[in-house]
């Protein structure tokens, strides 16, 4: 496997050596932010029990709300790709952005002008500190992928994601995709 460096916009994906790990196992990371200060990323395919609905009672839509990381859990955050609507947007990368004017977001849900297709919820967001990300990379602890699937990712299946990314590495990894998420299962 071709280890390349993080950049803002790539995608973070577990090894499956990360097992034990509460919040990390099988997980995929986008990197929201990446540079010598830091890095910031959203866990795409941890799904909670809560909807939009559940935390804000006044959207009546039941958008998933995901597990973003274990930083910050009591905050909402959210990443998705109709920065023409959301004013205050950050661009992540290839038409993905972070953040903007949740007002407006909550506006343009209460008029079904947005679907879960276009932005995707999160409650919390994965931090690391400034060299704290090279040395989990450094101990194989993540795999670094481009991110192909561009500003689609936010609707891309998250259930079967990890698993897909283990078939597509191909090798040891393969082996990986059929193992049961507990291993005491096996």
């Amino acid at each position: 496997m071709v280890k390349i460096k993080p950049k803002k916009g790539d995608l973070l994906i577990a090894e499956p050596a990360i097992i034990g790990d509460v919040s990390f196992n099988r997980s995929i990371v986008l990197l929201a932010d990446h540079s010598t200060e830091g890095s910031i990323g959203f866990i795409l395919n941890k799904p909670l029990e809560y909807t939009i609905n559940d935390l804000i009672p006044e959207l009546e839509a039941d958008f998933k709300v995901y597990n973003g990381g274990p930083v910050e859990q009591d905050n909402l955050y959210f990443i998705h790709k109709i920065p023409d609507l959301i004013p205050n947007s950050i661009e992540i990368s290839l038409g993905i952005y972070w953040g903007g004017d949740f007002d407006k977001v909550a506006e343009l849900i209460k008029d079904h002008t947005i679907s879960e297709h276009d932005i995707k919820f999160f409650l919390g967001y994965s931090g690391w500190e400034s060299s704290q990300l090279d040395n989990e990379l450094k101990s194989n602890s993540w795999v670094v992928s481009e991110n192909i699937y561009k500003n689609s990712i936010i609707e891309k299946d998250y259930e079967s994601f990890w698993k897909e990314k283990m078939i597509e590495f191909g090798g040891e990894y393969s082996i990986w995709s059929n193992a049961p998420e507990d291993p005491s299962y096996n």
